[in-house]
């Protein structure tokens, strides 16, 4: 080789280090710029705005651990709930039928422990024995039973009846209701047999709640952002016709969505009557509409294609702390229904926005 020839073969080199040097420089660049541009980022950015406003018009009572550590508490259903959720919003689906899961998943907790023989004084008292670990396991079974059940009908009128999932889980709310004031006789019933579960700090001090929350959410992320169930229901939610043409069984994964979403909310009715030892066959009403708004403030795109669990989490606790903010600060706490609906209708705003960008790009 000449020494020009090496001279210019040196030059290339140094190119194409330099170029490498550039490209790893930009490339976290260019994952900060996508993050600071994402929703998820916005509204968290948006929530910590909140806590740090909050926490200096009320020195000493909002920013406190133990007001925070209430919150996370108070929370915790909603987004297990809210978790499941998400996978049916991924799709461009949606489940009304949310308050039905919960209620019948408190409902089959109270039916199983009623067949199982136990003071519950002592179930309180003693919570590690192996006497009571069946008042646990068994009416744990049979909520996700409850919650699979429905989301087994949602599934399957969706996915192979092609019925809208508006309508089919706005049926499945009626009905599911129905079952259940029929297997109470509409009536509440009361029990602390589980409330250790709830109570109880295991974990360090930290509340039991807020661990199995917490557990929930990383199995969510897990199964949406790690495994091929997730990026089958992004795909899905994405284009339904490109993922048939490569032989994807949508209507059998449709199914299986629904169902986490059932069995999700039959988890959280267990956790309920947990935590609040007793039934409440009114009081979950507007649950599916909170987990919705959660959701869809979180960054997930209620057009399907696009889904965050992190996004999630932090949409459950912005109504949340509104709500506490207000009544710490002496606000009437309706102003909080207010600024969700005006955060709510931002945030689907900047989703069509986006879209078509994407579009036009």
């Amino acid at each position: 080789m000449s020494e020009p020839e090496r001279e210019d073969y040196s030059a290339e080199l140094e190119a194409e280090k330099t170029s490498d040097v550039t490209a790893a420089d930009e490339r976290p660049r260019s994952r900060w710029r996508t993050f600071a541009s994402s929703q998820v980022f916005i509204t968290l950015a948006f929530l910590l705005l909140l806590i740090a406003a909050f926490s200096l018009l009320a020195p000493g009572k909002f920013g406190t651990v133990n007001n925070l550590t209430l919150l996370a508490q108070n929370v915790a259903i909603l987004t297990v709930v809210s978790v499941g959720t998400t996978f049916i919003i991924a799709t461009a689906g949606i489940d009304l039928s949310i308050p039905s899961g919960i209620i019948l998943g408190e409902v089959f907790t109270v039916k199983a422990l009623q067949m199982i023989p136990v003071d519950e004084r002592m179930a309180i008292a003693i919570p590690a024995t192996d006497a009571n670990v069946a008042v646990v396991v068994l009416p744990l079974f049979a909520a996700l039973f409850a919650g699979l059940l429905l989301g087994a009908v949602n599934g399957l009128l969706v996915a192979y009846l092609r019925i809208a999932p508006f309508i089919a889980t706005l049926a499945t709310l009626g009905a599911g209701l129905g079952v259940a004031l029929l297997l109470m006789n509409g009536v509440n019933a009361a029990t602390y047999a589980i409330a250790e579960v709830a109570d109880s700090d295991l974990f360090f001090g930290v509340s039991n709640l807020i661990v199995i929350a917490l557990g929930v959410v990383i199995l969510g992320y897990i199964g949406m952002h790690m495994s091929v169930f997730g990026r089958h229901t992004l795909a899905i939610g994405s284009n339904e016709e490109a993922v048939r043409r490569v032989g994807i069984d949508i209507k059998r994964h449709l199914l299986k969505v629904y169902i986490v979403g059932g069995v999700a909310a039959g988890f959280a009715g267990y956790l309920s009557v947990a935590y609040f030892t007793t039934t409440s066959v009114a009081g979950h009403a507007t649950d599916n509409l909170r987990a919705i708004t959660a959701v869809a403030l979180g960054g997930t795109s209620l057009f399907g294609g696009v889904a965050t669990i992190i996004g999630t989490v932090v949409g459950v606790w912005i109504p949340a702390v509104l709500q506490n903010g207000f009544i710490i600060i002496r606000v009437q706490p309706y102003w909080q229904m207010i600024a969700v609906g005006a955060v709510l209708v931002a945030a689907v705003a900047l989703d069509q926005w986006r879209r078509r960008s994407q579009n036009r790009g």
